[in-house]
């Protein structure tokens, strides 16, 4: 394609009161968006796992996978000390028992149902939340 043709073709894309649009963009400030009310990340992304986990068939399993560092962990157990940290147990790649205590808007996990073969089970994840203390 020539540079004549493009030209066209980018031209051809171009609203034709481009200027005035980018003039008005210009002259207009943000809005800043509404506070938000505090959101509880650590509950948001348990009741996500949770979840799906809820929604697997019989012969499936949730397979959910961290990267800390160099360490790749398949997640067996979720612990929540506290509303900001979170306590991953599972196995590395050498299937040696791991964890991982992080900070939870640190950690990414990778989640994927997967077919277990017979006469295997499916691996349920563990869930351990302190019940909230009464006051």
């Amino acid at each position: 394609m020539r540079a004549k043709d493009v030209k066209e073709v980018i031209d051809a894309l171009r609203p034709p009161d481009l200027s005035r649009i980018t003039d008005t963009l210009r002259g207009t400030k943000p809005t800043a968006p509404p506070p938000a009310a505090a959101e509880d990340v650590c509950a948001v992304m348990l009741g996500q796992v949770q979840a799906m986990q809820r929604a697997l068939k019989e012969d499936e399993e949730l397979l959910v996978l961290c990267n800390a560092g160099v360490e790749t962990l398949r997640v067996l157990e979720v612990f929540v000390p506290s509303p900001n940290v979170v306590v991953l147990t599972g196995i590395d790649t050498n299937r040696t028992v791991t964890r991982v205590v992080s900070h939870i808007e640190s950690v990414q996990l990778v989640c994927k149902a997967v077919k277990v073969q017979p006469p295997a089970k499916p691996v349920r994840i563990n869930f351990i939340v302190p019940k909230p203390k009464s006051e």
